[in-house]
């Protein structure tokens, strides 16, 4: 289902929301590399974690399966982030190197559909990071957070997912070990993080997955089938 955008940025402004963001844009860099002369897709809601790869890579667009206007974003430019279907992505097949999703497979209506979708706009051989929540996870436990919203998915349910929708998974990671009680406590977040990464990183509020698109399988027949494209750009507020 698309997500609440207001809901996400209310969160990202708390003092939780920007403990959360950190911890994971921090992991992201070590999955989004040689980005220069790529284009880049987020999809979800990816806004909080794109900033950083504006500079580096070509091309960088926001998609937002979103309920309510599409965010206008970036501030100083605007015109980069589009409200989307999330079945129904409207650009070419192949287009973009690497597509970053977050806030988006947990809340597909279809995982699947969605995951196919990714497929067919990501270059042969191209890359997509996603960060999806983890099951087993205080944080996936808490609705107050968006984590705790839409369906979270243990590591090996999101591995047989992906592998059965034609992609090779490349690296894992996590973040988000952090207990989201709230508070920005840098000391404890980073106690927290290393703690998690070196004894217990299932238990993480996140998995953090890069696959690689395979093409050696059949393309199904609704990836080619006709497309109800709807595309708003954001515009100044």
């Amino acid at each position: 289902m698309p997500v609440d955008t207001a809901a996400l940025t209310r969160f990202y402004d708390s003092p939780r929301g920007q403990v959360a963001r950190r911890y994971i844009a921090q992991r992201l860099k070590f999955h989004l590399t040689h980005l220069t002369g790529q284009n880049l897709l987020g999809v979800g809601y990816v806004t909080p974690y794109l900033r950083a790869f504006l500079d580096e890579a070509a091309r960088v667009v926001a998609a937002e399966p979103s309920l309510g206007p599409p965010t206008c974003w970036p501030k100083e430019a605007r015109g980069l982030c589009a409200s989307v279907e999330d079945t129904l992505l409207p650009f070419h097949d192949s287009f973009f190197e690497h597509v970053l999703v977050v806030h988006g497979l947990e809340n597909a209506d279809g995982n699947r559909r969605f995951l196919r979708e990714i497929w067919r706009v990501t270059a042969e051989n191209g890359k997509v990071t996603l960060v999806v929540p983890n099951r087993v996870s205080f944080w996936a436990q808490l609705e107050r957070t968006p984590f705790g919203s839409g369906h979270p998915f243990s590591r090996g349910q999101l591995q047989h997912l992906l592998e059965n929708t034609m992609f090779e998974i490349e690296q894992w990671d996590s973040a988000l070990f952090i207990p989201p009680f709230g508070g920005r406590a840098p000391n404890l977040g980073r106690n927290f993080e290393n703690l998690g990464h070196r004894f217990w990183p299932r238990f993480s509020g996140v998995h953090i997955v890069t696959v690689r698109k395979t093409v050696y399988a059949v393309t199904p027949v609704d990836a080619v089938r006709s497309r109800r494209m709807r595309l708003v750009v954001a515009g100044a507020r």
